[in-house]
């Protein structure tokens, strides 16, 4: 008898961990997936334990090409559904775009964009025949403005957040529910992979990936795009009425490293 999951992308650690966790409260069965294959070994054996769910981890490196499809067949061949799809997996660079290594941009676009777009593509039918179904894509409120010295990373968001409104607009009425989430300053792991200068964003301007996780639970069925934190929420709200060169010049000055100021 197949079984309905909640397929987690990037689950070992921050955001997805921690939306791994909230939705296993709910009570959905998961499937982990990330590259250690330790780590989430550890939080399937955990959350089967005492949220009473099935969890199910398979190490998988998303930004090898074919891994999407070869991560989808493995999961078909466990009896497996992917009943709601959590693309969380994703990193970002920082620094100057010309001095950065391009291999590495190009690395971080497949994994933001086409893994993300490929796992929704290829989900996305089966949810539709059934009529139900969700996909939560995680973006940030980077996506919202140009992101000098994070540009690649800026763009990806941006790209996440224009694709899953523009889908939610199509799926309305299947069923399928769709929802951006787009968090702002969140302690993970991430700002330290992507060695972004943090030493000047305020105690008040942080969330926890719990809180991020939370909120998004709330917000599925009942909103396309949630930008967590009332502060981040109201900053992106006025972004629409500050001309983009301006803009772009206001976070060039919040992302300049030392060493380019």
């Amino acid at each position: 008898m197949e079984q309905d999951v909640a397929l987690v992308t990037g689950a070992s650690s921050g955001i997805g961990e921690a939306l791994a966790r909230r939705i296993a409260r709910a009570g959905r069965h998961l499937v982990l997936v990330a590259r250690r294959i330790d780590r989430l070994q550890q939080i399937a054996d955990e959350l089967s334990h005492t949220a009473g769910i099935s969890a199910h981890p398979i190490a998988a490196d998303l930004v090898r090409p074919g891994a999407a499809r070869e991560l989808l067949a493995e999961v078909a061949r466990r009896g497996l559904v992917v009943d709601w799809l959590v693309n969380n997996a994703g990193f970002g660079t920082a620094g100057r775009f010309a001095e950065l290594p391009v291999e590495r941009e190009l690395d971080e676009i497949r994994l933001n964009v086409e893994t993300l777009t490929e796992l929704t593509g290829r989900c996305l039918p089966g949810m539709v025949a059934r009529r139900r179904g969700a996909v939560i894509n995680v973006a940030s409120v980077a996506g919202f403005a140009p992101g000098p010295y994070m540009s690649t990373y800026a763009a990806t968001k941006a790209f996440v957040l224009s694709f899953t409104e523009s889908i939610a607009v199509e799926l309305r009425g299947t069923g399928v529910h769709v929802l951006c989430v787009c968090p702002g300053f969140t302690r993970t792991e991430f700002q330290e992979k992507a060695e972004v200068d943090i030493a000047g964003v305020p105690g008040f301007a942080w969330m926890s990936a719990d809180e991020v996780a939370e909120q998004t639970l709330r917000a599925v069925g009942r909103q396309v795009v949630l930008v967590n934190g009332v502060m981040n929420s109201v900053m992106t709200s006025t972004l629409r009425f500050i001309p983009r060169g301006v803009l772009s010049r206001v976070v060039a000055s919040l992302l300049r490293p030392r060493e380019a100021a």
